[in-house]
């Protein structure tokens, strides 16, 4: 039981005893600072139902749970805030639960057999994944974790954006300029050899705009009726009525990229359950809107198009039908929402990590859901980010002006690399040692150097500022974590002992860090509920300067108690349990030496 119902309980026992009423709820804060004490009770509540003192009130009660209880060993009150001291007992007990415990903080196995589905990643096969799908896997990856933390199922999932008209533009640029080139011949990975095309077909079309703009033709009548697009948009109709030359060109382009996707993944640290392909998906919702014309959800325009009337809340008309009986992204996410529930019938939740671009979309799309009557829309979740900025500006698929992400993870590898050599504390690795660190540091920077800011900021990204050995950075944290481990590796005393609160006195220090690895439990909830890893980043660095301010300030091996020796390695070894297990929810790695 942690520290806040354990003291509800005690003092809801006092209240019943002084003054003979039942306290529903006891309103707790942490201490401020200038005052003694590590959690505070505010009176003020307490006088709907009790007149009096609030400072005589709070005496009472800080008395009888000094005397009653072994959690509270002395009290003092400020106005109506009864501020009380723990015990070392509390805190020794406390560590004792917890120092074996590998899944500290975590609710195991999941508590109600439900799944929550999220959704991240989701590219499009025309081009590698780029800074701005960094964020978005890295979030959506991390928010997982969190919420399996949190004591729910996770179906990790992605939907890929396999068709239309801009995987067109990377094929016909291929069948014009390709050459029967392969990422094997071209020695480049294929997501990069179709980004290259993509980026092409870009080149070529503007080249044949400025060529009818020459000829007489307006801006606007050059862009649609440039050969090459109008070519692109015949491509996509042969695609659409299952041509065997268009749909061999597409599967093999497809599976050069899906091959290069897989490898930024692993390279980067994530991992999917379920996969699913719009060109299985664009068609799916359209017997939806059927039976939601047929309940009045929906309606139909006099030109034969589908829509819905959202403007009671707030919104305004949305097309969920084409007027020729196709469908648009709304109808095509409407039924691939529905299908993911009869592929995996446990799921009530999902989580669609999407840009704040799409927020109006996503608010459309839950609302319709509601109103076609499924319970589980209710749980629906657009886990909204800002985009990713870099000092040069914004980034530009099509103009090929994008930072690509493994050419960002490599970037991010060297900066490691430059830095830590310059600190000169690596003269004993061997050369597959330092790159496997490196990796390790520029792979930790980038992911904490994003996972640290709320979701819905924008950020700007300095490669140079993450990778800092110093502030609230990644390489920070994972040195003292690795600062920790050699701590532990010249512990040369039995460590395994378990002490009681009568063989220690802890030292202010010592409970100071104490009662930030009790935090921890909590934080993973917060981060679970809020969808926000931030809230797991920035709790970590609060640990890391709380673990050094103990380190400045105690003496480990320096004791001349051994008890004291045996008590800070524990404590110690279990801050560093804590880094790895909250940087694991971040999807990062921690060094064992640095």
């Amino acid at each position: 039981m942690i520290l806040s119902e354990i003291l509800t309980s005690h003092i809801q026992k006092a209240v019943t005893a002084l003054f003979d009423i039942t306290l529903d709820k006891v309103e707790l804060q942490a201490t401020r600072r200038e005052f003694e004490g590590d959690s505070t009770m505010v009176i003020f509540p307490l006088l709907k139902q009790i007149k009096g003192n609030p400072v005589e009130l709070g005496k009472k009660i800080g008395e009888y749970l000094v005397e009653n209880s072994d959690v509270v060993e002395r009290f003092n009150v400020v106005k109506g805030f009864l501020n009380l001291v723990i015990s070392d007992t509390y805190y020794i007990n406390f560590f004792n639960g917890i120092k074996a415990n590998e899944q500290f903080g975590f609710v195991t196995p999941p508590h109600d057999g439900k799944t929550t589905m999220v959704e991240y990643a989701s590219p499009n096969t025309n081009k590698p994944l780029h800074l701005g799908h960094v964020r978005n896997v890295l979030l959506g990856y991390s928010v997982a974790q969190i919420i399996q933390a949190a004591g729910k199922k996770v179906n990790k999932t992605q939907i890929i954006n396999d068709r239309g008209i801009h995987i067109c533009k990377s094929m016909l640029a291929y069948k014009r300029f390709g050459n029967n080139e392969t990422p094997e011949s071209a020695n480049i990975k294929g997501d990069k050899l179709v980004g290259n095309y993509y980026v092409a077909f870009d080149k070529a079309y503007k080249e044949e705009i400025e060529t009818l703009k020459t000829a007489g033709k307006t801006e606007d009548e050059a862009k649609a009726n440039a050969p090459i697009v109008l070519e692109a948009q015949e491509m996509l109709r042969k695609w659409e009525a299952g041509d065997p030359d268009t749909v061999a060109l597409w599967e093999m382009m497809n599976g050069w990229v899906y091959k290069g996707f897989d490898e930024t993944y692993k390279n980067i640290g994530v991992n999917f359950d379920s996969y699913y392909y719009e060109s299985n998906t664009y068609l799916l919702g359209k017997d939806v809107v059927a039976d939601g014309l047929a309940k009045g959800v929906f309606y139909k325009k006099e030109d034969g198009s589908v829509w819905i009337d959202l403007t009671d809340e707030g919104l305004d008309e949305k097309l969920v039908l084409r007027s020729d009986g196709t469908a648009v992204y709304m109808t095509q996410d409407i039924g691939t929402a529905i299908q993911r529930v009869k592929d995996y019938p446990d799921v009530n939740g999902m989580v669609y990590t999407v840009g704040n671009e799409q927020d109006y979309h996503f608010k459309v799309l839950f609302l319709i859901l509601k109103k076609l009557g499924f319970d589980w829309a209710s749980s629906l979740y657009h886990l909204s980010y800002g985009m990713v900025d870099l000092p040069s500006g914004k980034m530009k698929s099509r103009e090929g002006t994008v930072v690509d992400a493994d050419d960002l993870m490599a970037e991010m590898a060297t900066t490691a690399k430059n830095i830590s050599e310059e600190l000169g504390k690596l003269d004993d690795y061997s050369d597959e040692e330092k790159a496997k660190l490196y990796n390790i540091i520029g792979l930790g920077a980038l992911k904490y150097y994003i996972l640290k800011v709320d979701p819905k900021k924008r950020i700007l990204f300095n490669p140079e500022e993450s990778v800092d050995f110093s502030g609230n950075t990644g390489p920070f944290i994972q040195y003292t974590y690795a600062r920790i481990q050699s701590l532990l590796r010249r512990a040369d005393f039995d460590v395994s002992v378990t002490l009681q609160p009568e063989d220690i006195v802890l030292h202010e220090k010592e409970k100071e860090l104490l009662k930030q690895l009790a935090q921890y439990p909590d934080v993973v909830q917060s981060a679970a509920a809020g969808h926000s890893p931030a809230l797991i980043a920035n709790y970590t660095y609060d640990l890391v300067k709380e673990y050094n301010s103990f380190y400045q300030s105690v003496p480990i091996f320096g004791s001349e108690i051994e008890n004291e020796k045996v008590f800070r390695i524990q404590l110690s070894k279990k801050v560093a349990d804590t880094i790895k297990s909250a940087f694991g929810l971040l999807g990062i790695d921690v060094p064992e030496r640095m």
